[in-house]
């Protein structure tokens, strides 16, 4: 259609570049380039793609762990090593078994519910995402920049800048995605092996340091004596303070949005990807006893070998407590060299989040009608999400440990709706043994999620944020767009199509009709009301038109029109849709189209008052529906002269 817009700005133009019809598809995510079908990368290199955001973790997971628990650090750890592998592990490969093209949790959680409570209920999940991910992002360029300013290099010249370094980073990280940021695996790969290696060689030291002086371990065992008494106590703290560790649970929702890039068997299919949902497995397992052994070691070294005060905040291990020991046992050039890696690591793992973030939104948002049409290019979105960032590092001051609750909380909520959508997934497919265990995992989940709520409500008040946002500006958004042509296809039976074609040869004339009892006295009476209220002469005909609203929250939907013969004589054209203003557009639109003449539609007006008609429009998809029905025409077709014509009686 022809417009008279005037062309956009340069600058217009180039934050809205590759901006997509976000009605016909989710777009392509902008740190993956698209693959066809069935290829990919094998399933260890896609591991260190999760891995940049849940190895990095090792940055600051132990210094927090230290403060969490003190000396009950490793005991604390191996706790959460056990509800790891014991729990969240098996979650996801459930999740990765049911959602094998990435949907992760809350796809799966979102195909049980309907109506407005599902959308409501997943655009929660979304806003506990988005703190996930996005404080993935400040938590991880904060420690980059603690990293960088406690190195005794830098310490002197940077030490009272590390607000400013952390800003600088979220700057960078935006600017690189403004450019435009392709998420290479090989990267990932590099970044992932030279961070391993590095804490490899850092974690051997201390074990040795620890195995050599003898007195380290009986004087940790002694004081852990002196302090809870014996095992089960020192068990039962460590289970009161397990949920101020679950830092270390991250990268599991990661590891399963990843799975499209795992290349799977010749003979995966898109509906059944076996080689992909079996290598996807594997790579979770992998990553999660790798991780599980290092953090086991890396909480016994620190704890054993660094003192308590250098745990708190202002002391040198205060959020890089594996960097100390590097510095401290290793001599500072090493320390430099692990402080550079572990400073690019969290950087790319700061990426990896904000591509999941713009990756994430246009997955769900777009098909209920609830983004703003910008939402669908990158730059626009980066820079939201950089704001963001910034305001989110100014009000914690940068610091690792004021955000570990608001992480915590994203990636507990997270885990815990998994844990649920594969309990009843198990229910479902009547396995009564597996729904028993998902729903003992969900209820420690759930568990853990209070208690760090309770603890820590930094994460739900940011999350609240979050989803308050996400649900006004959907809200908004759906209201804006309200009446778009939201049909994206029409396909007539042929007993419709033969109705079209008939009327055709005179004038097309259709009837609104909200059926009831379908009886003949309904339509021999609305005949007669139409034929009344617009002084029709008895020779015109009409053919009645029937719109069922099914689930009045959806936005898009293809529209299939059924055609039959009532009573021996009344012609009705029957179809189901989300909106019934919509339906009736679409299906004037596409007559017009495959016949060439200009459709007549005749409504009777709506009783009540306007405003709370609109209401059941939005809402429900019905309503005010003559006036809504000729709006929609009218942006759909701005041409007067071609426009079908809406009368209301």
């Amino acid at each position: 259609m022809a417009t008279t817009e005037h062309p956009p700005s340069r600058l217009r133009a180039w934050m809205l570049e590759g901006l997509s019809d976000m009605g016909k598809g989710v777009q392509q995510a902008p740190h993956a380039a698209p693959e066809p079908p069935h290829q990919g990368q094998r399933w260890w290199r896609v591991m260190c793609l999760t891995g940049v955001d849940y190895f990095s973790t090792l940055g600051y997971q132990p210094g927090i762990a230290a403060l969490a628990a003190g000396l009950l650090s490793p005991v604390a750890t191996l706790v959460l090593v056990v509800v790891t592998l014991a729990g969240a592990l098996p979650v996801y490969r459930r999740v990765a078994e049911e959602s094998p093209h990435g949907q992760g949790s809350i796809a799966m959680l979102e195909r049980l519910l309907s109506f407005w409570q599902g959308k409501l209920f997943v655009l929660t999940l979304l806003g506990f995402a988005a703190t996930d991910f996005l404080i993935t992002i400040t938590l991880s360029a904060a420690d980059a920049s603690t990293h960088l300013v406690e190195n005794p290099h830098l310490t002197s010249t940077l030490h009272d800048h590390r607000m400013l370094i952390t800003l600088i980073l979220l700057a960078l990280l935006g600017a690189v995605f403004l450019k435009g940021f392709l998420e290479a695996i090989g990267v990932a790969v590099v970044l992932v092996g030279v961070y391993l290696a590095l804490n490899v060689v850092v974690v051997v030291t201390g074990l040795w340091h620890v195995v050599t002086a003898e007195h380290l371990v009986t004087d940790w065992t002694g004081a852990l004596t002196a302090q809870h008494g014996n095992v089960f106590a020192m068990v039962g703290v460590a289970l009161l303070v397990f949920p101020k560790l679950a830092l270390g649970l991250s990268g599991f929702e990661t590891g399963v949005a990843v799975m499209p890039h795992v290349k799977g068997d010749a003979s995966d299919t898109e509906e059944r990807p076996a080689g992909r949902i079996r290598d996807t497995k594997k790579l979770l397992t992998t990553a999660a006893l790798i991780m599980s052994c290092f953090l086991i070691a890396t909480s016994l070294i620190t704890t054993l070998l660094i003192p308590e005060r250098e745990f708190q905040p202002g002391g040198k291990a205060n959020g890089r407590a594996l960097a100390f020991l590097a510095h401290d046992y290793l001599g500072n050039v090493f320390g430099t060299v692990y402080d550079v890696s572990t400073i690019a690591i969290l950087w790319f793992a700061g990426a990896s989040a904000m591509a999941g973030l713009l990756n994430l939104m246009p997955r769900y948002l777009p098909r209920y009608g609830m983004a703003p049409h910008w939402a669908g290019a990158v730059r626009p979105m980066v820079l939201v999400f950089t704001l963001i960032g910034f305001l989110v590092t100014w009000i914690f001051d940068a610091n690792v440990d004021k955000q570990g609750g608001a992480y915590a909380t994203g990636v507990l909520v997270l885990i815990s709706s998994a844990a649920i959508a594969v309990t009843i997934a198990a229910r479902k497919a009547g396995q009564r043994h597996w729904t028993i265990a998902f729903a003992v995992i969900s209820a420690v989940f759930l568990y853990t999620t209070v208690v760090n709520v309770i603890e820590r409500p930094d994460g739900v008040k940011i999350g609240a944020c979050f989803i308050v946002g996400i649900i006004l500006v959907s809200l908004l958004s759906r209201l804006a767009r309200a009446f778009e042509l939201r049909v994206t296809s029409v396909t007539m039976d042929p007993m419709a199509q033969r109705f079209v074609r008939d009327i055709a040869s005179r004038r097309i004339r259709f009837i609104a009709n909200k059926p009831g009892r379908r009886d003949k006295a309904e339509y021999h009476d609305k005949i007669e009301q139409i034929r009344a209220d617009n002084d029709i002469p008895d020779t015109e005909d009409f053919v009645f038109v029937e719109v069922t609203v099914t689930d009045p929250s959806e936005f898009e939907a293809d529209l299939t029109v059924r055609g039959e013969v009532l009573h021996d004589r009344y012609r009705v054209l029957s179809c189901q849709s989300s909106s019934v203003p919509n339906a009736l557009a679409a299906l004037l639109l596409e007559v017009r189209r495959t016949t060439g003449c200009i459709p007549h539609i005749y409504f009777e007006w709506t009783e009540g008052n306007p405003f709370r008609n609109f209401l059941r429009f939005f809402l429900f998809g019905q309503g005010e529906v003559a006036p809504v029905t000729r709006e929609v025409l009218r942006e759909a077709e701005p041409d007067r002269a071609k426009r079908p014509r809406v009368h209301t009686g």
